[in-house]
């Protein structure tokens, strides 16, 4: 398997996906043959993540000029009235609202509670809008992906798994 390996003054080895590249970062010391060893035992895990990306380019290409103001008219359309339901629902309200062009992540939460959203989320059917809302909203009253996190979510959106398995396709 072919990857790009960055080494640092880290203490251990990690493996992500970027921009459909497989991407190691290991200590400076370590032996390129325990690198080597590190990305053949996790070679199944990166082949699945090369795999979903490429679906989800096939599925949700790069939109023209025009399509791209379609979207980011949408966001800013339909958002901010998602967040106002759902936010009253849940009684959560962020601080602010921004529409971004994130590539990697459908909405983000500060920890001074500000809500973003990329215009990509245009692309999904309104459930897996509505549960990457929700989802954000959540992380007003808890900054991290716990147990409690998903009951709040579940207590708002039964389904929410059903939503979330949308934004993988």
């Amino acid at each position: 398997m072919d990857y790009q390996l960055i080494r640092s003054d880290r203490r251990t080895i990690s493996m992500e996906i970027k921009s459909g590249q497989v991407l190691v970062r290991a200590p400076k010391q370590l032996d390129s043959r325990a690198i080597d060893r590190f990305v053949a035992a996790h070679r199944g895990w990166a082949e699945r993540h090369l795999a979903g990306q490429t679906r989800r380019r096939e599925n949700h290409p790069e939109p023209d000029d025009a399509l791209r103001a379609e979207y980011i008219r949408r966001a800013k359309a339909v958002l901010p009235g998602r967040l106002t339901y759902y936010g009253g629902l849940m009684g959560l309200h962020p601080a602010g609202l921004t529409i971004t062009g994130a590539r990697t992540r459908f909405g983000s939460c500060s920890s001074a509670g500000r809500i973003s959203f990329s215009w990509r989320l245009m692309q999904y059917p309104d459930a897996a809008v509505d549960y990457v809302v929700v989802h954000e909203l959540a992380h007003l009253r808890y900054l991290n992906h716990g147990r409690d996190f998903y009951a709040l979510i579940e207590k708002t959106l039964p389904d929410y798994k059903a939503a979330r398995k949308l934004l993988k396709e």
